[in-house]
């Protein structure tokens, strides 16, 4: 297993992933992690990302990087979603493979699970029917991903480990209107929507400093702003979200996901994990993580909603696609390699607000 010097490679590090697994290594004493952003090293070229291992010479990777996006993005930009995913796995853990790293944790996604999967969803429930069509291509790209560590492993004996994090939110996250996961998208519309309603448009326009939209100029005049927000959906009196607002789904703190990262990377090795599956088939072998609880859309978001002080109304856009309508993991596998989380749901989007706030 790794010591505190041994030297770890998040790839992926200032995302909202791969800054909660970074923090969490770095509270536990490991004095040699490393991280390069996009514009130091380029996942998608191959040739710099085997000059990287070739410089470096790591001695476990945190694959933590991705293209990522919620189920807009998803169903527009699908051959994006698949090919940037494909090239990004390839690139690192084939190097970590040609360069003798032995310890790997591949991050995954909840969507690698089939649409009509029986709830809560074990792991034994990959590829048994179809996926969920608006994330389909991600999800390939996710489940060649996994397979990929896992037949590494048993073809070479590495210990490569994929886990499967469910719906994740927290610091760093992105919260592109358009672009992001329901929660950070949810969250910056009613935070909008409520300074709208106090004609702030001082705070609006700090808000669009610091995460700029590109339909709304710095300098755009109070109109311009109500005009743009209004094509995101974002009105003083009601807040207009997609679907239907009744499809299930789990959410887990960043952090809380950073620590079942870690304890999985320092503890839990392949072995462990095919000896308590048991069977004759390897296969299946990757971790679900998350809560194993769930609420609904709607739900969350008059939580957002109460913790943001927006008053206006909610509408529902049915005619904008729900994606699956129930998501739960099973984490009993996790549980019995002895990780359970710490922060419910509440708690963390009032910490995700105050967070949203001062950044």
């Amino acid at each position: 297993m790794l010591s505190k010097d041994s030297k770890i490679y998040v790839a992926g590090h200032r995302g909202l992933v791969g800054s909660a697994i970074t923090a969490n290594l770095k509270a536990r004493g490991f004095n040699n992690v490393i991280g390069r952003t996009h514009a130091e090293l380029d996942l998608l070229e191959p040739a710099a990302v085997r000059k990287f291992f070739d410089t470096e010479r790591p001695d476990s990777v945190v694959l933590a990087a991705a293209h990522v996006g919620g189920i807009g993005a998803n169903s527009t930009y699908r051959a994006d979603f698949i090919l940037e995913n494909l090239q990004i796995q390839q690139n690192v853990i084939g190097e970590a493979f040609r360069h003798g790293v032995r310890r790997l944790l591949f991050l995954g996604s909840s969507c690698i699970y089939p649409r009509e999967a029986p709830q809560p969803i074990t792991e034994d429930a990959l590829l048994t029917s179809p996926l969920e069509y608006t994330n389909e291509p991600y999800a390939i790209a996710k489940i060649a991903g996994l397979k990929l560590c896992e037949s590494l492993n048993l073809q070479y004996g590495t210990d490569y480990v994929a886990v499967m994090p469910t719906n994740l939110y927290g610091p760093n996250d992105n919260f592109d209107l358009e672009n992001s996961h329901v929660l950070p998208a949810m969250m910056r519309k009613l935070h909008l929507g409520r300074l709208l309603s106090e004609k702030n448009f001082d705070s609006i326009r700090a808000d669009l400093c610091r995460r700029p939209v590109p339909a709304i100029a710095p300098d755009a005049s109070e109109f311009e702003i109500i005009s743009a927000l209004g094509r995101f959906g974002i009105y003083s009196d009601h807040i207009a979200l997609w679907g239907s607002g009744r499809p299930l789904r789990e959410f887990m703190w960043s952090e809380d996901m950073a620590d079942a990262c870690v304890h999985i990377l320092l503890s839990v090795s392949f072995a462990d994990i095919v000896a308590a599956r048991g069977g004759c088939d390897i296969r299946n072998t990757h971790i679900n993580i998350g809560t194993g609880n769930e609420t609904s859309i709607a739900a969350l978001a008059a939580m957002t909603a109460e913790t943001t002080g927006f008053r206006g109304r909610i509408e529902w856009d049915s005619s904008k696609p729900d994606g699956t309508m129930r998501k739960l993991r099973d984490v009993s596998r996790l549980h019995s390699l002895g990780w359970k989380h710490r922060v419910e749901l509440p708690e963390g989007i009032n910490r995700l607000y105050r967070w949203y706030c001062r950044n």
